[in-house]
């Protein structure tokens, strides 16, 4: 990755202006150290390279510190906030609204928050959804639930109308909770909003359980689906060990990156194969997954087998594949046809196997986020809240070098951080299952 050509510049509403008067929850002072523009974080952190560039006269590319300003650019007695939830469903979404509106209200005196309901979808008029008053009373225990408060919806809406019921309604901060679709539609909402001189700040909270944002080292709800992905797999070699060639056939998220099978499979290492977008396999032949297969069950009678859903959509060669309402193409299922595939195998070769599997897919999506989620939204919940106040836009949350900073949506959106086929994750990962090359002939060498 060529880090210097990444955008760092922050865009801002105008200069902040008013004392900050961020308070403690019983309305005392909070004394804190107060953030400054000028605290950077390296992109780059090999210590190598950011010499080389700065003997070379190139000034090193750096995010801005997220955090509390000793100036605030709205009046918080004035401003109306709004937030969205958009797409897929998420372990945390419900602690991102609650650590919004409670440092919103307790922290900065904002009395106007308000919940659009079902994604875009609560800005078009024809819909007809209601919005939600938000307070500290609204989602005291939101957490404890999983899925949305606000709800979702996916698709496209009507960019001019968003922002026609933004301005209609006097809204001053706008946070969109979603993940690459919805940071897309950030964008161009806050494009829309400068081209009609509004002063509205659009801040992002990147979501995305498949843990794929670019410049993002971790976004909120991995943590919690690699765990409950992890229960999965503990149940697939418990089954696949109970019968004679058992298999265990777990299907995981990851539509472009394999980041939960990965990491699901080094957190209980008794997995022997994983198959995500980012490695090519080849299912038939000597060296293909289905021959690696036979031979892990003769030599030790079971098998465990991990595959991100993105996995082998090459075997299925259709150039007009469908898409959902958001634009993504729809994956053709690597679960179900592997199961088919496997079965056919052994069942032509007249070997008896015992085969399971297990889609928890829509259960680790829908259910609350674990206690390192909870914290880790309750960071990026709160730091959205610090950029807005300052008259920050256009950017996200991100978490970068173990630090909450600030991030510029065009360097973010529209990319996609993979698995690096050459790095230290998947190589933890062929050391602990042991799978090996799964491709035929010459291409064995690359």
């Amino acid at each position: 990755m060529n880090f210097d050509s990444v955008e760092t510049k922050i865009p801002t509403l105008g200069k902040p202006g008013i004392p900050s008067s961020i308070k403690r929850a019983e309305g005392e002072p909070l004394n804190i150290n107060f953030t400054s523009d000028e605290v950077r974080i390296l992109v780059d952190v090999d210590v190598k390279r950011t010499v080389a560039a700065i003997k070379k006269g190139k000034k090193p590319a750096s995010f801005e510190l997220a955090g509390p300003r000793s100036k605030i650019y709205f009046d918080p007695s004035k401003l109306r906030c709004a937030m969205v939830t958009c797409g897929g469903l998420c372990p945390g979404l419900n602690g991102i609204i609650r650590s919004i509106v409670l440092e919103l209200y307790y922290g900065y005196g904002v009395k106007n928050i308000y919940g659009i309901q079902y994604g875009l979808q609560g800005f078009i008029p024809k819909y007809g959804h209601d919005i939600i008053e938000l307070d500290a009373g609204t989602i005291g225990s939101i957490i404890k639930k999983g899925g949305s408060f606000l709800g979702s919806s996916r698709g496209p809406q009507d960019i001019e109308e968003i922002v026609e019921c933004l301005d209609r309604m006097n809204i001053g901060v706008l946070f969109m909770i979603g993940g690459d679709g919805t940071l897309m539609a950030a964008t161009k909402i806050a494009d829309a909003i400068t081209k009609r001189n509004l002063k509205i700040s659009v801040i992002g909270i990147p979501k995305t359980i498949d843990n794929d944002i670019y410049m993002v080292s971790r976004s909120f709800g991995f943590d919690s689906a690699v765990e409950v992905a992890t229960q999965s797999i503990r149940a697939a070699h418990n089954e696949a060990k109970g019968y004679p060639n058992g298999i265990g056939l777990i299907k995981l998220m990851g539509r472009n990156s394999g980041f939960i099978a990965a990491s699901a499979s080094l957190a209980q290492q008794d997995v022997n194969f994983v198959l995500i977008p980012e490695i090519d396999f080849d299912l038939d032949g000597p060296h293909g997954f289905l021959a690696a297969l036979e031979k892990r069950l003769k030599r030790r009678g079971h098998a465990v087998i991990v595959a991100a859903e993105g996995a082998g959509q090459k075997f299925f060669n259709d150039k007009d594949q469908a898409r959902d309402e958001s634009g993504n193409i729809k994956l053709y299922d690597i679960g179900i046809f592997l199961k088919d595939k496997i079965s056919s195998y052994f069942n032509d070769k007249n070997i008896n196997i015992s085969l399971k599997y297990i889609d928890p897919s829509y259960i680790i999506r829908s259910l609350p986020a674990n206690a390192n989620d909870h914290v880790f939204c309750s960071f990026l919940g709160r730091n959205a809240v610090h950029a807005a106040m300052a008259g920050k836009t256009k950017l996200l949350i991100g978490n970068w070098n173990n630090t909450f900073i600030h991030i510029p949506m065009v360097a973010s959106v529209g990319k996609r951080k993979h698995v690096d086929p050459m790095g230290i994750l998947w190589r933890s990962v062929l050391e602990a299952t042991g799978q090996g090359s799964l491709i035929n002939g010459e291409q064995m060498t690359k």
